[in-house]
This record gives structure tokens, C-alpha cells and sequence, in this order.
């Protein structure tokens, strides 16, 4: 993670908390607390914190209101599980064929995707302005965006209106991450997510989950959607067997991959 970025999400979460100390900032953003601290005087420096005793505070004038959901930061989230959750999504792309159209939802899992679909030439519609910018900058897909608000801490567009780019699209496949999969369905972290997912989710034939074993069998109080409207679950080889075994008694195809981290 660049220091631009990891200072950014330091204000972020100072902004939601009003206060942390330097350990919680080390486990929220995994970096060691020599860094954190140095990200913390030269935030103090610029007047965009108070250093206080054993962390920081935020400072109300210097931080201007931005537009908040609720989900882990996309640059926090990228740095775990990071081998197998490559592995996934290079299994993901194997699904592709050139010429084809899909839709990628944001996040670090479906990310991924980027390195595999270089050599591609894959119609693509994501709402992740981080894929986006690495595909354009290294392979020759054709890329949309959908129109909407940019959601800084997920690195996501979202619109919460029926009439945008969303609505014009068809593709044979929609692939996304989640924050758990379980018996009861799909889960999401925000309603505001679930509202624009839905949109993509219904310009897509088939939809694609990509699970690192950590996200299976995990529930939340929002449900994305039930598995009946799940087609294929793509894991790792730690994922609890049981629930695979669930998962393909509701008709879901699951692909497992060797877990590399």
C-alpha cells in the first residue's frame, strides 16, 4: 500500500471513530506501528490530526465530508489472502472467452481478475474505478463504467438511480466478491451496495462468486441474494466441505482451487 493511500484511510477511519490508537491503526491497515506513527506526525505536521497520547484524533475542520458505506477499505482488504485469492480469480478468467461480454463487481478478489484478462479482449462493464484504470493502462479490453458517486474507501462508482449506463448492458456473466456466503445466501455490508449489485446482477445471466475460504460459511443482516440465484462459487481448498457439499445440493457448481496462502 502506497503512503498516500494508508494516510488517506488513517483520516478515513479518523473521521468514523474520532479517535484510535496506534495499534488499532496498525491491525486496520497491516502495517507495522513504526510506520503508522510516521504516517501520524506528518498528518499532525499538515494540521490534519492531533496527536494524542498513545494515537490520534481527528481534527473536525480539516476533513471534508466524503461519501461513506459501510464495508473494509479495498486497500486493506487487497493485502490478505492475497496468493490464493489470485489463484481464484485466475480460475474466473479461465471462464472467459474473447469477445464475450461480463460484468466484474469491485473488489479485491475480482481485482485480480486484472492480471489474467491483459492478454483478453473481453467487453467489460465494472464498477470498480481501480480495475478499470489498471485495464485500460495494460490490456486492450474494451472497458464501461457505470455513471454513479466514486465511494473512495472501496474503491467503487455506485448510482443508486434505474436510469444509467447499467441499464443498457447484457452479459453472459457477473462475477463478484463478498464479505461471506453461507446457507442463507449471499452477503453484503451496506444497503446502498445491494441496491446498485442488484442493477448489475440483473444485466447478467449467470452469476459467479469469488469466496477465498475465509468468506464461507460467514453471515451477516444483510443478504445480497439467496443461493438459488447463484450459479457458480469458485474457493479454495480450505473452505469448510461441508457447506460446498450444501452449497451443490442447491444446484450451485463449485470450483475449488489449491489454497496458496
Amino acid at each position: 500500500m502506497l503512503e498516500k493511500q494508508r494516510q488517506q484511510l488513517i483520516l478515513d477511519f479518523l473521521e468514523e471513530a474520532k479517535f484510535a490508537s496506534v495499534p488499532t491503526l496498525r491491525d486496520q491497515l497491516n502495517s507495522s506501528e513504526a510506520t503508522i506513527r510516521r504516517d501520524l506526525n506528518k498528518l499532525a505536521s499538515s494540521g490534519k490530526i492531533k496527536k494524542i497520547r498513545g494515537g490520534a484524533e481527528v481534527v473536525q475542520s480539516a476533513i471534508a465530508p466524503a461519501a461513506k458505506i459501510a464495508g473494509k477499505s479495498f486497500w486493506v482488504d487487497k493485502e490478505k489472502n492475497v496468493n490464493t485469492k489470485r489463484m481464484i480469480a485466475k480460475k474466473a478468467v479461465e471462464l472467459c472467452s474473447d469477445g464475450e461480454s461480463v460484468i466484474i463487481n469491485g473488489g479485491s478478489s475480482t481485482f485480480m481478475m486484472a492480471e489474467f484478462l491483459r492478454d483478453r479482449r473481453i467487453n467489460i462493464l465494472t464498477n470498480s474505478f481501480v480495475l478499470a484504470q489498471e485495464l485500460l493502462e495494460s490490456s486492450q479490453n474494451q472497458v464501461t463504467l457505470p455513471g454513479g458517486e466514486v465511494y473512495r474507501k472501496q474503491s467503487i462508482i455506485l448510482s443508486s438511480f434505474e436510469n444509467d449506463t447499467t441499464q443498457n448492458y447484457h452479459g453472459s456473466k457477473m462475477f463478484m466478491g463478498c464479505p461471506g456466503i453461507s446457507e442463507i445466501g449471499v452477503m453484503e455490508t451496506d444497503p446502498l451496495l445491494i441496491l446498485a449489485e442488484q442493477k448489475l446482477r440483473k444485466r447478467a445471466e449467470k452469476l459467479i462468486v469469488l469466496a477465498d475460504s475465509s468468506k464461507i460459511g460467514v453471515k451477516g443482516n444483510l443478504i445480497f441474494s439467496p443461493l438459488s440465484e447463484v450459479d457458480m462459487v469458485i474457493t479454495d481448498s480450505h473452505a469448510d466441505r461441508a457447506i460446498l457439499k450444501h452449497f451443490e445440493q442447491q444446484g450451485i457448481e463449485v470450483v475449488v482451487v489449491d489454497a496458496c496462502d
